[in-house]
């Protein structure tokens, strides 16, 4: 097996940037999907998250410096960059709603917002934006028990 990477943080923030290339290699299917959708409708992330689970270059290489090697069940790493990659589309349809519902209550020219609605504004995807990084703390410390 190969040896783990560094401190606690650095396998933290390698196990982030893994699922983070679940979710780039996810989103590029995703992407061609709603390209080719037909009905207008949603936030413009599709009909819902598709999930890849192949391995990009750069995912092989974080899984490597995670302490992955031809040895690890690869089963349950999967299932954890899916559970992640379906989180991290509920939230970003949440962020996209948020952003839909405030801009059609209050224009989209955020230069005209008064500072009510800037604060307001920051507010609300401050608090989505602490969600996504609280998720995706704990999907990657989940990974960590994988790896």
């Amino acid at each position: 097996m190969s040896e783990k990477a560094g401190s606690g943080e650095e396998r933290l923030a390698l196990a982030r940037s893994f699922l983070q290339e679940a979710v780039y290699r996810s989103r590029g299917d995703q992407a061609g999907a709603a390209l080719f959708a037909t009905d207008g409708e949603g936030c413009g992330l599709g009909k819902g998250p598709s999930v890849v689970l192949d391995l990009t270059p750069r995912a092989e290489a974080l899984f490597r410096e995670l302490g992955g090697s031809e040895e690890t069940p690869l089963e349950p790493v999967r299932d954890a960059m899916g559970a992640w990659v379906r989180r991290q589309d509920a939230l970003d349809r949440k962020r996209n709603h948020f952003l839909k519902a405030f801009r059609g209550e209050h224009g989209a020219d955020r230069r005209a917002y008064s500072e009510e609605q800037q604060r307001a504004f920051g507010d609300g995807l401050d608090a989505i934006n602490a969600q996504v990084t609280a998720a995706q703390d704990e999907a990657a410390r989940a990974l960590l028990d994988l790896v």
